[in-house]
């Protein structure tokens, strides 16, 4: 009796030892590795439901691109290769006449290297309505030269009759040719 529990005992500790080999080398391993690739697996889903959203972007982004391509398409055209700044200068004076705005100045700066382009800063100056100041702006930016307003101020006529001090910075430009420079 006395060697039937003593077996007895035997067996439960080596079943009990192979369960504890079983969970400790089989199933916990097997238990992590099953995690670590779930956790992949949820990972890989993500991306792929990223990369799906993405994609669907990709025709207004291709649109957007041939929108910008298209505004910056003239972009060099704009910028001419000699200086014509007396041109430039006469053609705004010719606006501002067209558009019946009075006391005109138009001031060249400096001229400044800066790669391979160079700017001139302009100062302008006129009186006028806020209409009359609104569509010169508008025709200045449809001309076919380049011409960064950098600031304009506006200030309302000290006898108020509805007429308006513009005063504006602008930039024009012009590409340095081979040589020049």
């Amino acid at each position: 009796m006395l060697f039937r529990k003593r077996q007895q005992i035997m067996i439960c500790v080596v079943a009990g030892a192979i369960v504890c080999v079983f969970i400790l080398f089989w199933y916990m391993p097997l238990s992590k590795r099953m995690k670590a690739i779930k956790q992949t697996k949820a990972a890989q889903t993500l991306t792929i439901a990223k990369g799906t959203a993405d994609s669907k972007q990709l025709p207004l982004l291709e649109e957007q691109l041939l929108k910008l391509q298209a505004e910056l398409g003239n972009y060099e055209v704009s910028i001419p290769e000699q200086r014509d700044l007396g041109v430039f200068l006469h053609s705004i004076a010719d606006l501002m006449n067209e558009h019946n705005l009075g006391d005109q100045e138009i001031e060249p700066g400096e001229e400044i290297e800066a790669d391979k382009y160079y700017c001139i800063p302009v100062s302008m100056q006129c009186k006028g309505k806020l209409a009359q100041l609104f569509k010169f702006f508008r025709r200045l930016q449809a001309i076919d030269r380049l011409v960064r307003i950098e600031q304009v101020k506006l200030c309302n006529d000290s006898d108020y009759n509805g007429d308006v001090r513009m005063e504006t910075k602008a930039v024009i430009y012009y590409r340095a040719r081979v040589g020049q420079g």
